[in-house]
């Protein structure tokens, strides 16, 4: 296996439980929704070195999908928060 190939693992991997902790035990919801964009990031972010790697582009709608529910779960969010924040006053 190609050295870069396992730093890469290793970087994403520690990143990955890095933004694991702060969604499990994360102190409000807005932490939660950005350590999941991070999370879905970072998925994106495996995805193109495979891709760049192995020199294939099999994965692209998967990369596609994923940058798709990113966005529209952050919108959804933001939106959840604005009403609440709204509703308390």
């Amino acid at each position: 296996m190609n050295p870069l190939v396992i730093a890469i693992c290793i970087v994403f991997g520690i990143a990955a439980l890095l933004t694991l902790w702060r969604i499990i035990f994360g102190p409000s919801i807005l932490d939660r929704a950005v350590a999941s964009d991070v999370l879905l990031t970072l998925v994106m972010c495996t995805l193109g070195a495979d891709m760049v790697i192995n020199h294939h582009t099999r994965s692209l709608p998967a990369l596609l999908t994923i940058a798709a529910v990113g966005v529209l779960g952050s919108i959804a969010i933001a939106r959840f928060v604005a009403r609440r924040d709204n509703s308390d006053r």
